[in-house]
């Protein structure tokens, strides 16, 4: 779990990001850190049951990383969901085959954590990717 190495490998490089959690409303975090994203070339798929239909920025939104065609390629599922959540996204993460999936600062449920880490997905655990992003670019 958070593996320097795996954190460098999933933002570099041209990658498809899907975001658990995606809002529209600016002023939530997984919109911004999208944003910032989306603005350093990464694709972003957004992923919300309460967007179903919707496209964002481009992008078709699904209800649940399952719901993503196999032919679309998720690097990185970036999780933007509460604790009690966590579970069922680990599980749809699993179901959808996801290599990497990187849980946001303070979401709560570290067993979540290490049952997808069990599972063979890489993890990172409470940390954003736009501040390691901002990090790595400056380091």
């Amino acid at each position: 779990m958070n593996d320097a190495a795996l954190i460098h490998d999933v933002l570099t490089g041209e990658r498809t990001i899907a975001v658990v959690g995606y809002s529209t409303d600016p002023t939530r975090p997984s919109n911004s850190v999208s944003r910032y994203l989306r603005g350093q070339g990464f694709r972003i798929i957004p992923v919300n049951p309460k967007l179903r239909g919707a496209v964002v920025d481009g992008e078709q939104a699904y209800d649940h990383l399952a719901d993503i065609p196999p032919a679309t390629h998720i690097d990185l599922a970036d999780i933007f969901r509460r604790g009690d959540f966590l579970d069922a996204v680990v599980d749809d993460a699993i179901a959808a085959k996801i290599p990497a999936i990187w849980f946001q600062l303070d979401l709560g449920n570290i067993g979540a954590a290490r049952r997808a880490e069990a599972a063979g997905i890489g993890v990172v655990w409470d940390r954003c990717t736009a501040i390691e992003h901002r990090r790595m670019r400056s380091g």
